[in-house]
């Protein structure tokens, strides 16, 4: 069901809406985590090391569509607080009609040169073959990738948490289905587990779009029929969807990069690190999600001139994330290894180090990056990209620059995972500055 985020209790509001998003989230890292999972488990080390590996290329790809997601999610978002519905169509159609051209030309690239960034990254020889067969089939599924992106955001920017969470639910729970059936039952290896994300991403690509057409449907026609493509609308989006692409495809090329000094330590570091970094990525996202409700909660009052209602939208997103950090901090640094087994065995005992090694010097700066990522949703949904950008480039530079100068001081891959807290604590800092600033609060809505 639509809600209308303008009107109505906050607290209770944000509660009911970001809640099935946390729920949608924790659904869509278990089907990434299904992978590593079941290569871990079912397949050895070195596959799961392969799997790793790969997964950072992927998340290049994954960087566009969620750009896309965010710049229609956010524009969607303005019209739908203003009661435009005739422009809110026209920016869906829009998104997915530039979305299908930008996915085949993904498509057609990652193919081509799915060989050369492996080797860019310093993907051991004994884990390239493994490392391309998963990554190829991964990338022919890109356009499901998209429109399953778009197709949520969109329903979250109409206020509707509940049914992307269906989707992720059914979507992740037949995806660790599958990669169990291709690999145990079949003997497929990698490949079963490149091939089982393609069918249970496709399918549910496929079922979203379609109750997004049905959806609506219900909402009826404008009193003027909406057109299917406006470029002025596409400028709109991009204005959002650039940045959002940038910044995330930049932390995608920084976590290749530190990929890169973390393959320099050997499979086991691999290994460890593989397990690791998908739960960090768990939470990271988990909370990045309940910052895209705040996001859209933050658009449709900014479109409604309702900032004060932004305002206190954003202290209880903060409140929910910090909270969920906290516990996530907890978890990982008191019963990490227990967590760490579902991707290992208890014998890969310096993979298990390293992997508890990263943990406990990352986590608990959780609620810290939590205060980040909230701030910066309520900068992109008031469509005030410059300071969400500069804030997250400076993390990430950061990051990288301390990843190979911290490594290579300590002869460690302790280095490495010093870096991501010391980011962080500068990321926060400037996105705070920017919002007490006060700039994005003036910015005129959409025209």
């Amino acid at each position: 069901m639509n809600q209308d985020l303008t009107i109505g209790k906050i607290r209770s509001q944000i509660w009911r809406f970001t809640l099935p998003l946390l729920g949608s989230m924790l659904f869509q890292q278990l089907y990434n985590i299904a992978d590593s999972l079941v290569a871990g488990r079912f397949i050895s080390a070195d596959a799961l090391a392969a799997v790793g590996n790969s997964y950072e290329i992927t998340l290049i790809f994954i960087a566009f569509a969620f750009g896309s997601n965010m710049g229609s999610s956010v524009v969607v978002s303005q019209y739908f607080g203003a009661g435009r519905k005739k422009e809110m169509k026209t920016a869906i159609t829009t998104t997915f009609i530039a979305a299908l051209v930008l996915s085949l030309i993904l498509t057609v690239i990652g193919i081509l040169f799915s060989d050369i960034l492996l080797e860019a990254i310093n993907t051991p020889p004994e884990l390239m073959a493994m490392s391309t067969e998963y990554l190829d089939i991964y990338i022919l599924g890109v356009v499901f990738l998209f429109f399953y992106n778009i197709a949520t955001g969109i329903f979250t920017a109409m206020g509707d948490s509940r049914t992307p969470f269906i989707f992720l639910a059914f979507s992740s729970t037949a995806n660790i289905g599958v990669d169990i059936l291709f690999v145990t039952a079949f003997g497929m290896g990698v490949e079963g587990v490149a091939w089982a994300t393609f069918l249970c991403q496709g399918v549910s690509s496929i079922l979203a779009v379609a109750a997004l057409i049905i959806r609506l449907r219900k909402i009826g026609e404008a009193e003027e029929k909406a057109p299917l493509f406006s470029f002025h609308i596409l400028r709109q989006i991009t204005i959002i969807a650039v940045p959002s692409i940038l910044q995330q495809s930049f932390i995608s090329i920084g976590n290749i990069l530190v990929q890169s000094v973390v393959n320099s330590f050997g499979s086991a570091v691999m290994a460890g690190y593989a397990a690791a970094i998908k739960l960090n990525n768990m939470v990271i996202t988990s909370i990045t999600t309940i910052g895209n409700g705040i996001s859209s909660f933050s658009a449709q009052n900014f479109g409604a001139g309702k900032i004060d209602r932004v305002k206190n939208g954003r202290k209880e997103g903060l409140l929910i994330s910090i909270a969920f950090s906290l516990i996530a901090s907890i978890l990982f640094v008191f019963f990490g290894e227990f967590i760490l087994l579902l991707f290992m065995k208890a014998s890969e005992v310096d993979a298990m180090k390293e992997g508890m090694r990263f943990l406990r010097i990352v986590s608990p700066f959780y609620a810290m990056i939590s205060i980040k990522i909230i701030t910066d949703a309520v900068l992109r949904g008031s469509g005030d990209m410059m300071p969400f950008m500069i804030s997250t480039f400076s993390d990430l530079i950061l990051r990288v620059a301390l990843a190979f100068v911290l490594s290579a001081i300590l002869s460690s891959a302790v280095g490495i995972w010093l870096s991501w807290p010391i980011g962080w604590v500068v990321g926060t800092a400037i996105s705070l500055a920017f919002y007490i600033n006060g700039h994005w609060s003036k910015r005129k809505s959409l025209s």
